[in-house]
């Protein structure tokens, strides 16, 4: 009987994952770093960084869905020993949410990528582009700055990005752990349309019914903003060091992903905004 691990159960891809493989019948565990009352299907506390989760979490799995630690700037360090133990515990198949900006030995994700390229025995690599989720979702620095400010701050210039739904990006790891066949590849995950922040601000001021701006940072005030509303320096600047890359083109591309493994298109970003109504009330 295959058993799915489902880590990060809790968040945007996780939660839709656990929920579509449990409909399609799978025995699913899922797992977040606080511990939960258990559900059906079962859950285990899992964290990266305290190996006591760990034994509970694997126990029995064959495939397994693995979200990075949050805020950590190499979190390969953690991820690839703890992953080469669930490999020799039994796990044979192994889903990776990457980022579409990191290829494969690149720094961080890029190493956990490429380890699991060469010695996972069933593997995928989900690349998804931004997800349309960072406008909406509370505490997100986007959407704080839009509630607070009615503005995104970013220093993009007039670069475009193929924003994605999360639920889009979900779908495909469903296929990519439920197929017979392991898909052995990594998945570059787009939406419909490649947007520039000029473009999110006319398409946000139209369903909001009032102004958003876009304000075109130099990259040293995008991140000192990103450090006034709170967040950590080294973060901040990754962020910052990710908008020059957007900037420079690194994102300007629409890919077929979400049709040719799922069957359906990707949502667009108008259509997401809208579906979403409370959040600009």
């Amino acid at each position: 009987m295959t058993r799915i691990l489902v880590i990060g159960a809790a968040g945007n891809t996780g939660r839709p994952i656990a929920q579509g493989l449990m409909a399609e019948g799978f025995t699913v565990r899922t797992a977040t770093r606080d511990a939960r009352p258990p559900t059906a299907a079962g859950h285990v506390r899992f964290d990266w960084a305290d190996p006591s989760t760990h034994e509970a979490a694997f126990e029995g799995v064959d495939r397994l869905y693995a979200l990075a630690p949050a805020l950590v700037e190499d979190p390969s360090i953690l991820m690839t020993s703890v992953l080469k133990r669930a490999l020799a515990g039994g796990v044979r198949r192994v889903v990776l949410l990457s980022s579409s900006v990191v290829p494969e030995q690149g720094p961080g994700l890029g190493q956990v990528h490429h380890f699991l390229r060469t010695h996972a025995p069933e593997w995928a690599v989900l690349q998804p582009s931004w997800f349309m989720q960072n406008f909406i979702s509370p505490g997100h620095h986007h959407a704080a700055s839009l509630q607070r400010d009615g503005a995104l701050v970013t220093a993009t210039g007039q670069g475009r990005v193929g924003f994605v739904d999360a639920a889009d990006i979900a779908a495909v790891g469903i296929r990519a752990l439920a197929d017979a066949k392991p898909h052995d590849t990594a998945h570059v995950i787009t939406g419909p349309q490649a947007l520039s922040y000029d473009d999110l601000a006319a398409i946000l001021s139209r369903v909001a019914g009032r102004s958003i701006r876009h304000v075109h940072a130099t990259p040293a005030e995008a991140q000192r903003h990103l450090q006034d509303s709170g967040m950590p320096e080294v973060y901040a600047r990754f962020l910052t060091q990710l908008d020059m890359l957007i900037r420079d083109g690194a994102e300007d591309r629409v890919t077929d992903t979400v049709l040719r493994v799922t069957g359906r298109p990707p949502r667009d970003f108008e259509s997401f905004i809208r579906a979403h109504p409370d959040v600009w009330r």
